[in-house]
């Protein structure tokens, strides 16, 4: 699996949040790859379910309190990444 990214559907976003889209992208997209990180590297046999809650609790932590309470990520996309920290084919 290549490294985690977040991308924003423009339709989702009201017209302050299209004008940053880019910036706010690749603050997310930063945030999940340090979680993702922190979460692999921690690993200890932990279940899919719990190693993705970890990694969305990481992701926001990351996160300026804002932009957090709003991030309302596929959580089935972050589950993808669960799956490949628990199979170990994160890079």
């Amino acid at each position: 699996m290549s490294e985690p990214h977040v991308t924003l559907d423009p339709r989702g976003l009201d017209p302050v949040q299209r004008k940053l889209r880019g910036p706010l992208e690749d603050q997310l997209t930063s945030a999940l790859q340090a979680a993702t990180e922190r979460v692999r590297a921690g690993y200890g046999g932990e279940p899919v379910e719990q190693v993705c809650q970890r990694l969305l609790d990481e992701t926001r932590a990351g996160l300026h309190p804002d932009i957090a309470a709003g991030f309302n990520p596929d959580m089935d996309e972050f589950c993808r990444v669960a799956v490949a920290i628990v199979r170990g084919t994160v890079v």
